[in-house]
């Protein structure tokens, strides 16, 4: 019976690069996914590519593709990564030219375009949006992106034409990984309990050392060796799509039932119905089980017919949030802190400062969590942080911190402060008949 190997090379934007070239090397894998997109960072990359049209792509594409690129050339692996964000085509020259400078011949790199629909949204004015249950056309803010979550269909394209690697900007975490299996084991596109088990194989894989021990960590508790490590996950699935999560001997971390446990749970609201482009996914009858060291068979996963439409994730800017911090240590310093938050919430009443929403902070007293103490702490530090509707008043807040060096308490030391503005996340539902993917493909001479 067929099989492939498939390896996780990173689980977010900034993650390791040299477990995926480990994997690359030593894992005898046939495909790896990049797994480098999130909500917040395409609506970044869309503001990136506003100000240089050649970029939008993923700030660590040429560093991981430098590294990459040769070993996945000598080992024969494709590579599928979302690292394409708002500039899927931008990122597949910058590939290309690297193939080039190091003389892999023949290499196709192909990009996956569609996702984007941003000059399209004067047709959904009236769609409602999911947080906050009103018509776009009400959204408090500037939208500076509207990108689909595409599924496996451009993916599998790509890999019918022959390419090596294949970029995506905005698709479904799994569809990298699921992309593949239906590709080399020609399942059927409405095989939807096929479609749901490559599904699972996805989510497993989509966050990289999650599922071999990194999130699973707790010292005392749930100790993992060499967690500096880390081992990226491998799937070796079946015809079936059964299939088993391991890596590469002697590199840290773990694969044990408990670790797939608790990756098969992340993001998950309904595990009976798991909404993905490709199908609506059904984990309820997952069952993992632990055959050797660092092996683990997972089985059960299925699903239902996918729906007709694509959630699009909306990028608009919507604030700015000012804040600043400062420490205080030895004899009394949590009165200190306290002290500190009173002056400063008095001092933004006296100069007029407008937010919406602040927040008063003792970092480790009362930030995450208001605690008893049998004992006062040793040190604490201040933070204050609020949101803003404009720039002059996030600034104040950061200097009003400041000012506590000279204006007091006592002992104040390592004030910070800083000003951001923010890209928040919006999300509708679009028609898929409304939404055309393509795929265009270059060979490197």
């Amino acid at each position: 019976m067929k099989k492939i190997r498939i390896g996780s090379g990173a689980g977010y934007s900034g993650d390791r690069v040299e477990p995926s070239i480990d994997l690359i090397e030593n894992g005898n894998i046939d495909y790896i996914g990049y797994e480098c997109l999130a909500e917040r960072t395409i609506a970044i990359a869309q503001q990136l590519k506003l100000a240089d049209p050649s970029k939008g792509y993923d700030s660590l594409l040429e560093y991981r593709m430098e590294r990459a690129l040769p070993v996945a050339y000598k080992n024969k692996v494709k590579i599928i990564t979302n690292m394409g964000a708002a500039n899927p085509v931008g990122a597949m020259e910058v590939v290309k030219r690297i193939a080039e400078e190091k003389g892999l011949k023949g290499m196709k790199v192909a990009a996956v375009i569609g996702d984007d629909i941003f000059d399209k949204l004067g047709n959904y004015q009236e769609t409602t949006v999911w947080e906050n249950g009103k018509p776009l056309k009400e959204l408090n803010g500037t939208i500076v992106s509207a990108n689909a979550y595409l599924g496996l269909e451009g993916i599998v394209k790509a890999l019918e034409q022959g390419a090596d690697v294949v970029i995506t900007g905005r698709v479904s975490d799994p569809a990298l990984f699921l992309a593949p299996l239906v590709y080399e084991f020609g399942w059927s596109l409405e095989d939807y309990e096929k479609i749901g088990k490559g599904t699972v194989v996805g989510h497993l894989l989509e966050c990289g050392a999650q599922v071999t021990g990194g999130y699973y960590a707790d010292p005392g508790r749930k100790d993992v060796s060499e967690p500096w490590n880390l081992g990226f996950p491998i799937a070796e699935v079946e015809e079936t799509g059964d299939f088993k999560i391991t890596k590469i001997a002697g590199t840290g971390g773990m694969v044990t039932a408990d670790t797939c446990k608790e990756q098969l749970i992340y993001e998950i609201h309904d595990p009976e119905n798991y909404f993905t482009p490709d199908c609506v996914a059904d984990f309820s009858h997952v069952t993992v089980e632990s055959t050797e060291k660092d092996v683990v068979a997972v089985k059960g996963g299925s699903g239902k017919e996918k729906t007709d439409t694509y959630k699009v994730s909306l990028g608009y800017k919507d604030c700015f949030i000012g804040e600043g911090e400062i420490s205080y240590g030895g004899h009394n310093s949590l009165e200190r802190g306290k002290l500190a938050l009173e002056i400063i919430k008095k001092r933004l009443e006296m100069t007029g400062v407008n937010y919406d929403e602040i927040k008063f902070d003792l970092i480790g007293v009362n930030s995450l969590f208001d605690l008893s103490r049998d004992g006062a702490p040793n040190e604490v530090r201040v933070r204050v942080a609020a949101r803003t509707k404009n720039r002059a008043d996030a600034v104040k807040i950061g200097n009003e911190v400041e000012t506590l060096y000279t204006n007091g308490p006592a002992g104040g030391g390592g004030a910070t402060k800083k000003v951001s503005e923010i890209v928040s996340v919006a999300s509708i539902l679009v028609p898929k008949k409304d939404i055309k993917v393509e795929v265009i493909l270059k060979e490197v001479n």
